[in-house]
């Protein structure tokens, strides 16, 4: 079976509550959306099930939150999708899902935080209370949170089609943050706890402010600087310097060097996704490009 060759349905899912876990399988199901990795449908009003469907690598994903995430979010202080069951493979579906909680609130590519203050100390929070130093055996990133010398071909590429496409205002000013950045000392620090993957799908609010974190499938240990990163793509205009204020420990000059860098580099994803939602290209999110360009406009002053 190809990644994408069965259909998720309602009927699948109910079959598969009912071999695996029939005191669940009565309650009402909707679908809630369809990420890169799986697809997320609402069941009853507290829980959710995640069915891996778009790629391969989304079955390693749920195993991992299955097996990290529980521990963790009791000390965070945003909501956050909690594993409660890992559904196996079966003749039904030979891929594993997973039973979460569901966590209310609004991606924040569709709305985004508008409270400055209250969105720069809710995230500082957050950040603050997962980058705890990580155990032996805490998983790795994938290809994410490496030194930011090691990602130049990819920087490259995407800064010169963006420009190519008329979507860069000033390609040089975007290629000194990203060359400062991979020239900052490298974290000498304990690898700590990282979500991974703060893009604004995966980000939550409510009443201008944020209230939930999902997807912790990109989860791993390293370098806080790439997670920091968020501030930029997430925060509203003058509220980066009051999220540094409150993260703890404070970042050092190096460690904002990174971010900076890191940050560079999601905002041009974010630019190439959000210009293919707005051709109509696959994959494309119109909603992710506002962020983004205004990301790389508070990282170059341009």
């Amino acid at each position: 079976m190809t990644a994408t060759e069965m259909d998720i349905t309602e009927d699948l899912i109910r079959d598969l509550l009912r071999e695996q876990y029939p005191d669940l399988a009565d309650r009402p199901l909707k679908l809630g959306a369809r990420g890169w990795d799986n697809q997320v449908w609402r069941l009853g009003d507290d829980l959710a099930v995640r069915m891996p469907w778009a790629t391969r690598s989304a079955d390693e994903l749920l195993r991992k939150e299955h097996a990290w995430l529980p521990g963790l979010a009791p000390h965070l202080p945003l909501p956050v999708p909690v594993p409660q069951r890992l559904g196996e493979p079966s003749e039904r579906f030979p891929r594993p899902w997973l039973v979460t909680t569901w966590v209310p609130g609004e991606p924040a590519d569709l709305a985004p935080a508008t409270r400055a203050a209250e969105a720069a100390v809710a995230l500082a929070g957050f950040l603050t209370a997962l980058h705890r130093p990580a155990p032996d055996g805490a998983p790795a990133g994938r290809n994410r949170g490496g030194p930011l010398a090691g990602t130049a071909e990819h920087f490259a590429h995407d800064l010169a089609s963006a420009t190519e496409l008329g979507l860069i205002r000033d390609p040089e000013a975007v290629r000194a943050v990203w060359e400062d950045a991979a020239a900052a000392p490298a974290w000498a620090g304990p690898a700590v706890w990282l979500h991974g993957d703060l893009h604004p799908a995966n980000i939550l609010t409510r009443n201008g402010t944020f209230c939930g974190v999902i997807d912790f499938g990109d989860l791993f240990a390293g370098d806080p600087a790439y997670d920091l990163a968020a501030a930029w793509i997430l925060l509203p205009d003058g509220a980066v310097d009051r999220f540094h204020r409150t993260y703890r420990p404070s970042p050092d000059a190096a460690t904002l060097r990174r971010a900076r860098g890191w940050a560079v580099l999601r905002a041009l994803t974010g630019i190439h996704i959000g210009d293919a939602g707005d051709h109509g290209r696959p994959g494309g999110k119109s909603t992710w490009g506002p962020p983004a360009h205004a990301a790389l406009r508070r990282l170059t002053g341009r």
